[in-house]
């Protein structure tokens, strides 16, 4: 028998259910009638069917021009300048044998475009990489759009990338859907020393040929990289979602393994296109699997860009998931990992402490997680308590170990690392903001100093090499939201300002832009909404005003008379922010973008009103 679920999370999710109950209708409403249809490409005139299956040979042409084998579609973000997504080159021939012998015809419907946030960190192109989310989810639903498919495998791993296929593959929810993998690359230089060395490179102390090196003795091989930011949240978020094989997150790309969990998802989406356990990504992904995503999320000290994704997914469901879900849930999941920027194991070393699957445990065995859902691998949760092996070649599921095996990485619900999850939102007269305190001394948590105020990051790096921040300080860097510029990550900053920060200095982030999944030890109220660019009293703020940051009271606020701050004019938003490395592409982005905390999405929020739907 199930232990009985933990009230605050039970109640999250029924007030989740209560005030998405009518455009959560509406969206099972279109999903259903759209399944009702049948098998779509029987519907298709003779002229589109041909189209369908004119570059088809073989066994394969023959199966779609019958329209009797389920029809598969291949959705790949597969590019081999991203290391995480270098593996899936082999990919789609592996799919389509393993999809050709279980009985269906696979097909490559359609690539989608993955930038790498490493790579355009700190420069131009990161504003680019939040909206990249919703061309991925359009670009999905372009591939998805041809009615020739019974069901579809999306390939994808990188922060915005996986939020994006999900958002495309929810518009087509009657449609079964696996999300594969491809796992992360073996561990390289430990993430503590090439932190180390990003300081002393901050501070003029080491080489750029020092840098480099460490950089590249970090990121080495085909494969995620291991710190645990958005990827590799990603990766486990889906999986506790139940959109993953058990067990199949963390496994190496390159080895039997890897092979036999992408040969076997090919297996399942046929069994799941045919009618075997017929479950439609838009059933899945319910109320339930959203607080189950979430409670992973914070229990392992996962990335705040989810505070984000989360939010538009669920919407795209037509769940409204708002911050104060994850903050009242945070209150109650304890931290159970500690995985860098959070401690110092890699991703790597979870999975072998554990991973997913003892996690699972033992978030089920608390009542911490719904276990009555549906999966891609059948119904309940308790299917991912195992892992997969192989043996003798055949792949098959054995129970994980129900306690960790490296309790300084992976812990139980009776010893956590802490009690909470560590995410908190802050409120106060500049605004709402999200901040991640798991990675911040509790000593750190609340921060009263002098505002110092940059309208973009290469500001900030010229005071600080300039020597003039090397006292207590909140940085606040503004015209950072979605509608100012997309909302790029900073990233860049969390060296210099660790190097104030053990000079012995107050030091803490204020922005309305984004901190990343490798936020770290400084305290950093993100995300702020209202953005300045949108009149926001963030606009408001000078230099030499006192911010006070408080994490443990869940406030943030500037120590400004509420009618001085009133009165002021708004700061103008920083110039030439429009144009060139692709941005005057976004500019409709830029004006059509929602809140952060609505997920900063170009798309609609959840709508009671019910679309058409025609055959």
């Amino acid at each position: 028998m199930a232990p009985p679920m933990q009230h605050v999370v039970e109640q999250v999710t029924q007030r989740i259910a209560d005030r998405s109950s009518a455009s959560r209708a509406a969206y099972l409403e279109r999903i259903r009638a759209a399944g009702a249809v049948g098998p779509a490409r029987t519907e298709l005139p003779c002229s589109n069917l041909a189209h369908g299956f004119a570059a088809c040979s073989g066994p394969d042409r023959l199966a779609v021009r019958g329209a009797v084998k389920p029809g598969i579609a291949i959705v790949s973000a597969y590019n081999d300048m991203l290391s995480a997504h270098q593996p899936y080159a082999e990919y789609p021939a592996w799919l389509k044998d393993a999809v050709r012998e279980a009985g269906g015809v696979a097909q490559f419907a359609g690539g989608v475009p993955a930038m790498c946030d490493g790579i355009t960190q700190g420069r131009t192109g990161m504003e680019l990489s939040l909206f990249s989310r919703d061309v991925i989810a359009m670009a999905t639903g372009v591939a998805l759009s041809h009615e020739m498919f019974d069901g579809a495998l999306l390939l994808g791993v990188c922060d915005k990338i996986v939020p994006g296929l999900l958002i495309g593959a929810l518009s087509f929810g009657h449609l079964p859907t696996v999300l594969v993998p491809a796992g992360p690359m073996p561990s390289g230089l430990p993430n503590r020393e090439k932190s180390r060395i990003r300081q002393l490179f901050a501070e003029g102390k080491a080489s750029r040929e020092d840098l480099l090196e460490a950089e590249s003795a970090s990121y080495h091989s085909p494969g995620t990289c291991t710190f645990y930011g958005t990827a590799n949240s990603n990766q486990l978020v889906v999986e506790v979602m139940g959109l993953h094989l058990p067990g199949s997150s963390f496994v190496p790309p390159g080895t039997p393994l890897r092979k036999a969990l992408t040969e076997e998802a090919a297996r399942r989406i046929v069994e799941l296109g045919r009618g075997v356990d017929r479950t439609p990504i838009g059933e899945i992904i319910d109320e339930r699997a959203i607080v189950n995503g979430v409670v992973a999320l914070l229990a392992t000290g996962g990335s705040t860009n989810h505070t984000l994704h989360l939010v538009a997914i669920a919407a795209a469901a037509g769940i409204e998931l708002t911050w104060d879900d994850f903050s009242d849930l945070s209150a109650v999941v304890p931290s159970l990992a500690k995985v860098y920027p959070n401690g110092s194991a890699d991703i790597n070393h979870f999975a072998a402490a554990g991973g997913v699957q003892t996690l699972v445990g033992e978030l089920l065995d608390a009542g911490l997680l719904h276990p009555d859902v549906k999966t891609v691998a059948g119904p309940g949760l308790d299917r991912y308590r195992q892992q997969p092996f192989l043996e003798d070649g055949e792949l098959v599921w054995r129970d994980a170990p129900a306690k960790s095996l490296d309790p300084d990485v992976l812990r139980g619900v009776d010893e956590p690392f802490a009690p909470d999850g560590g995410l908190r939102v802050l409120d106060g007269n500049l605004g709402r903001s999200v901040i991640k305190v798991s990675a911040v001394s509790a000593e750190h948590r609340a921060v009263t100093a002098p505002a110092r105020v940059f309208d973009d990051q290469h500001g900030f790096t010229a005071a600080f090499q300039a020597g003039e921040l090397d006292h207590d300080v909140v940085v606040v860097i503004r015209n950072q939201g979605p509608q100012a510029n997309g909302m790029p990550e900073l990233h860049g900053l969390t060296p210099a300002l660790g190097v104030l920060m053990d000079r012995g200095h107050q030091v803490a982030l204020v922005t309305d832009g984004r901190m990343s999944g490798a936020s770290g030890k400084i305290p950093a109220a993100i995300q702020l909404t209202p953005e300045a660019s949108a009149g926001g009293p963030l606009a408001r703020v000078r230099d030499g005003d006192v911010v006070r940051l408080d994490a443990d009271r869940g406030t943030l606020e500037v120590l400004v008379p509420d009618d001085e701050l009133a009165a002021r004019d708004n700061a103008p938003a920083a110039p030439g922010a429009q144009y060139g490395t692709g941005r005057e592409l976004f500019a409709a982005f830029r004006q059509a973008v929602g809140r952060a905390d609505r997920g900063a999405s170009v798309f609609a929020p959840p709508t009671a009103q019910p679309a058409d739907v025609t055959a």
